[in-house]
């Protein structure tokens, strides 16, 4: 292959990679569609191709779609234990941002409800929504209508909305929430604690990445002893953990997460949605495969000073 081609490639690599983490939630899965896209750059027939980007765009769109379609992608999913793979701030997959629907369209929320959606309908949705893309364009990458691309996108969106009913939180308040949700976690407040959360909170964790199964609570009462439980510091927990845990406060998808690091490894990671106020949802992560991508970008990253230390 050329060098000019390889430079067609690579100056879309990063566009290429944020769509597939979108529409997969998965940063490993989102590179091998990559790779593979480039694989197919390289072996097609160039000269024939009129629009670099729109092609590769294409490719790597279908790939995805054969992946989430597949059949061992349907077992792990519909077996109750997929949660997105979290991402630190500033991770190149997580752009672009320059807009609301574009923020949103990454936070670990969004991408739990668009595995709801039908493959095509989340296809639709992730160009529409965070690229931009028209119905006619979305329609010749997808080989669909024009026609059926807008009921896609408008069943997609009107799914999404009736989940999503709060909108952004102010980042210093919803630092603030969490500051406060992590005090009250930690000291055993759980007065305080249930009245950090909203009505309707829900929490899904992989169980300390042990459990083959999400557990998932619902209910201020039910969040709020599960928090507590996790929270508490134990001897049986800092030897899973592999030492005493330094908590740190951090954004990870767009939206404030508690990080846990030993001895500089990321062990473990809470996100949080926070609207009016309250904590709304929360993501518990702690299996290391989930954890790879940002483990490995917190060792480029400054922490800063723990906002619990030796836990």
């Amino acid at each position: 292959m050329d060098s000019t081609a390889v430079d067609q490639f690579e100056a879309g690599r990063g566009r290429l990679a944020s769509l597939a983490y979108r529409l997969l939630g998965s940063a490993a899965d989102a590179e091998d569609a990559v790779q593979d896209t480039f694989l197919r750059w390289q072996a097609a027939d160039r000269e024939r191709i009129e629009v670099p980007e729109a092609w590769l765009t294409k490719v790597a769109t279908n790939l995805c779609l054969d992946r989430l379609r597949s059949a061992q992608a349907r077992h792990e999913r519909s077996a109750g234990a997929w949660l997105p793979e979290p991402l630190l701030d500033g991770d190149p997959m997580l752009g672009p941002a320059d807009t609301f629907e574009q923020r949103e369209s990454v936070t670990l929320a969004v991408l739990t409800l668009l595995e709801r959606l039908s493959p095509a309908e989340r296809a639709v949705y992730v160009l529409r929504e965070a690229f931009s893309y028209s119905h006619a364009e979305i329609a010749a990458i997808l080989d669909i209508t024009e026609s059926a691309s807008q009921q896609h996108a408008h069943r997609a969106r009107t799914r999404v909305a009736a989940e999503r009913r709060r909108g952004a939180a102010d980042p210093a308040s919803a630092r603030r929430v969490v500051e406060e949700f992590l005090a009250a976690a930690t000291s055993g407040r759980t007065d305080r604690l249930v009245a950090l959360l909203t009505d309707d909170v829900t929490a899904v964790s992989d169980g300390a990445g042990l459990a083959r199964r999400l557990l998932r609570y619902r209910s201020r009462e039910r969040v709020a002893s599960f928090v507590r439980a996790g929270f508490k510091a134990t001897p049986a927990k800092r030897r899973l953990a592999g030492g005493s845990l330094a908590m740190h406060l951090a954004w990870v998808n767009g939206t404030p997460a508690v990080v846990a690091v030993v001895g500089g490894r990321v062990v473990g990671a809470v996100a949080f949605e926070v609207g009016d106020g309250k904590v709304a949802s929360l993501y518990g992560i702690a299996a290391t495969d989930r954890l790879a991508r940002l483990d490995k970008a917190w060792q480029r990253h400054d922490p800063g000073v723990p906002v619990i230390d030796g836990w």
